[in-house]
């Protein structure tokens, strides 16, 4: 699938991102809204994929200190490169701007995922918003 990537602040992409957010984190996982949406948006560089026709497919964001988070990809485009764009994109951002390593709390289902793009397991499993999750780093 052929994905354009763009980024910005909140202001710039919350139009296209929150959507995506929403309905993967709210709907699709029962993630609550107010724990979903945060202040730290405000502080981060946001990353949203879109389409051949210009829809938006799906989002990351990258915090200041290196975490990067709020993976979420639209379950018509999983599977199609999105989210691995998505998440290169954002480590070259965070590697441009001097970071040394990113780190990020995977979704235990995904962990495969971040592992397949040199991403290291790091400690035990542990449970945000009732999701069981893992710490991840890749260093640079």
């Amino acid at each position: 699938m052929t994905t354009t990537l763009r980024f910005g602040d909140w202001a710039a992409m919350q139009a296209d991102a929150k959507p995506i957010r929403l309905e993967v984190f709210v709907q699709e996982q029962h993630v609550p809204a107010d724990l979903e949406m945060d202040d730290r948006d405000a502080v981060c560089l946001h990353a949203v994929a879109y389409g051949a026709a210009g829809q938006p497919l799906g989002t990351g964001r990258l915090l200041p200190d290196g975490h990067i988070g709020r993976m979420a990809v639209l379950r018509n485009a999983r599977g199609t490169g999105v989210g691995g764009a998505i998440l290169k994109g954002l480590m070259e951002k965070a590697r441009e701007r001097g970071d040394q390593r990113v780190v990020l709390s995977a979704q235990t289902h995904a962990a495969e995922f971040y592992l397949a793009h040199g991403f290291a397991k790091v400690g035990d499993v542990f449970y945000e918003a009732g999701i069981p999750h893992v710490e991840m780093s890749y260093e640079f």
